[in-house]
């Protein structure tokens, strides 16, 4: 029996990876060793509590909320001698698609705070509903709606109007 939760666990760990992997990128504003960091713990995890996974009716959805509450809680207790930096390493796959876009959209979204960068990416990468990304940051769905508001305004403002579109509710 054991094996057979084991042997599950690898199938889903295997098959979510790559995503929360994204996601991660996308929540970290591109620090790809967070964002490895973060998947790793999130993983660490589920392996955890996978004997209880028969409870949860959405696996996948569950990983999801553990990436973003891992996330928040290293922005809370990040030490105060780590500095951001405006340099990103070379992402794989940034040779596909249009390189300059992807690394201006990481930009702008480094420069939004943790919550609010958070709330961008559950609402609009994860395309969560405001229920969702409220009960995933233990917040009140105001402040998700407030957020949201906010971080799109900040948006729009560091991209400019060339590229406000990408900002766009």
């Amino acid at each position: 029996m054991r094996q057979v939760r084991a042997d599950e666990y690898a199938e889903f760990a295997a098959a979510r990876a790559g995503h929360l992997y994204r996601s991660a990128c996308l929540l970290t504003a591109g620090d790809t060793h967070l964002a490895e960091d973060l998947v790793q713990e999130t993983l660490g995890r589920l392996y955890v509590r996978w004997p209880r996974m028969a409870r949860v009716g959405n696996p996948a959805g569950y990983a999801q909320t553990v990436l973003t509450r891992a996330f928040l809680a290293h922005q809370r207790r990040r030490s105060s001698n780590e500095r951001a930096t405006d340099v990103f390493p070379d992402l794989p796959g940034a040779a596909d698609g249009d390189a300059s876009l992807r690394l201006t959209l990481l930009a702008a979204l480094a420069r939004l705070s943790a919550k609010d960068r958070a709330v961008v990416v559950l609402r609009y990468w994860e395309d969560r509903s405001v229920e969702e990304t409220a009960d995933v940051m233990n917040v009140s769905s105001a402040a998700v709606r407030t957020r949201c508001v906010r971080a799109l305004a900040r948006l729009r403002e560091l991209l400019g109007e060339e590229l406000a579109e990408y900002a766009a509710p």
